[in-house]
């Protein structure tokens, strides 16, 4: 054997030797193979990762829950109403013929949708007024799709409230709270049918935001009841007549309106009291209608100088601002004066308008009540009134959007302390407000922004003009009789003034802090 030979059986069994131990190796440290490696990166299954402790959380769990159940409890209460009316045929004034053409003429039906709440297993629901008013036929659908035709019971348009009923099984009546223990900050929920048919039985959630809130351009009529619940639960068209509920499943509010510049949900819902409502429920079930008792006065909420001038620690009560005109008062026959400051009717505190309706309005006509008010000086009396039937309308003002302006020849007379121009009330202008020529006082021409009157009086140009009749109870006739009522009260007294404001044929009391 060659040298050669020999040096590449030497090379061979040196390269034979060294793969041996790289095998020997590679199973010593077990590294993967190609196909174990392949299904590393592409598993059969991926597990699901292990829910986290968090203990703190445990609250919002249970809150959770309890959404969710009475959400189950609640929802099979709630139902979606459709209403249906037919308008009159358009009429179409001779020789208009061709403005009109292509137009529909004949009676067009008009239909609407909203919700309401079983109160009853005999079929007695709770909703608006403004769902069903005139409505020709309503429709009642219920969470598990049955539909029924519904009649109308009874409906208030002065609460908003209206009850219908329907003959069918099987019903789940809603439970009632007790609205007058309402917390602001309490969590609630909104059940109803946003937006019509799309979404119906949503749930919504939010807080008590506010309460005895006033809406006036829902207010028909001064003596509609305006004491409503403020919630920031999404409330939206269609919601109208569902129930708001508290975290234990009672409906404390029949919601009802909402603030908003788009026509939907802004985070200003407002729903009707249940213990109203419930009281209007009653009536109109046994009777079909609301019949209402009055004390006979006009009235308004007490302001800061209401409050110190009668001696209240607190701002609250409601001021006698009149009596109606051609109605003998029962109030004023017991002894109440204009300006006076009621602050309870049977011993139970009266804080605002709307306490006061409540508390004297859903009683019979011919009942007595005590009413305590407060006078100047911290005078109070205690006056036994026996109730009247509230009139079904009230006169309304029709005075019209028309404003007619002071005559320019009688030159206005400026009263720094009370912030306002006037101008003694001549028989002629007296006539140009349609006044009667014996009519006294003088005119405010001119309210100054920055003086102690401005947004209590008004001028031609601020909703009126106001006529100030009296001050501290003496006639004024003439800017001299004013400025002599004024000095005698003194500076940074709280004046007593009777004022007539044109407008809205109205006489009121308001209290100024001259200055």
């Amino acid at each position: 054997m060659s040298v050669r030979t020999l040096n590449w059986l030497k090379f061979g069994s040196l390269v034979t030797l060294a793969f041996a131990l790289g095998l020997l190796f590679a199973g010593l440290l077990d590294l993967p193979s190609r196909g174990a490696a392949q299904e590393r990166v592409r598993p059969a299954s991926i597990q699901p990762t292990q829910a986290p402790s968090i203990p703190q959380a445990r609250v919002l769990t249970e809150l959770s829950d309890a959404f969710a159940a009475v959400s189950e409890q609640v929802r099979p209460s709630v139902v979606f109403i459709r209403s249906q009316r037919t308008e009159r045929a358009r009429r179409v004034p001779p020789g208009m013929e061709q403005f009109f053409h292509g137009l529909p003429r004949g009676p067009q039906v008009e239909r609407g949708s909203g919700s309401g709440f079983i109160v009853s297993a005999d079929g007695y629901i709770l909703t608006n007024n403004h769902v069903v008013e005139g409505a020709e036929k309503v429709t009642v659908r219920l969470m598990d799709r049955r539909e029924f035709t519904a009649k109308v019971i009874g409906n208030d348009p002065l609460t908003d409230v209206a009850v219908v009923k329907i003959d069918a099984p099987r019903l789940v009546p809603s439970a009632f709270g007790n609205s007058d223990n309402l917390r602001i900050g309490d969590w609630v929920l909104a059940i109803g049918n946003p937006l019509g048919e799309q979404f119906t039985f949503t749930v919504t959630s939010g807080i008590i935001s506010g309460k005895g809130r006033r809406l006036d351009g829902l207010q028909r009529s001064r003596a509609g009841i305006s004491d409503f619940i403020q919630t920031d639960a999404a409330i939206n068209p269609g919601n109208s007549g569902g129930p708001l509920v508290n975290v234990r499943g009672e409906v404390i509010g029949i919601n009802s309106a909402i603030a908003s510049e788009t026509g939907t949900y802004m985070g200003y819902g407002f729903a009707i009291p249940i213990n109203l409502a419930r009281t209007v429920m009653n009536q109109l079930v046994a009777h079909g209608k609301v019949q209402r008792a009055a004390l006979g006065i006009e009235v308004g909420d007490a302001t800061e100088n209401d409050a110190a001038y009668v001696g209240l620690k607190e701002i609250r009560g409601v001021v006698v601002g009149g009596f109606p005109e051609g109605v003998q008062s029962p109030a004023e026959r017991a002894g109440l004066e204009q300006g006076d400051v009621i602050i309870g009717i049977d011993g139970q505190p009266v804080n605002y308008v709307a306490q006061l309706q409540q508390l004297v309005g859903f009683r019979s006509p011919g009942e007595t009540v005590k009413v305590e008010v407060a006078r100047k000086g911290g005078v109070r009396k205690t006056f036994t009134v026996r109730l009247m039937e509230q009139a079904s309308e009230d006169r309304q003002a029709n005075a019209g959007d028309t404003q007619v302006e002071p005559d320019a020849q009688d030159e206005s007379v400026s009263f720094d302390e009370l912030g306002v121009s006037v101008q003694t009330l001549t028989p002629s202008v007296a006539e140009q407000f349609e006044l009667g020529r014996d009519t006294r006082g003088v005119l405010v021409t001119e309210v100054d922004p920055n003086g102690p009157s401005f947004e209590t009086l008004a001028s031609p140009a601020q909703g009126g003009p106001d006529i100030i009749q009296a001050v501290e109870g003496s006639a004024v006739r003439t800017e001299a009789d004013l400025r002599s009522a004024l000095a005698a009260a003194g500076k940074g007294a709280i004046v007593t003034l009777k004022v007539y404001n044109v407008r809205a044929e109205r006489s009121r009391i308001v209290r100024v802090r001259l200055q």
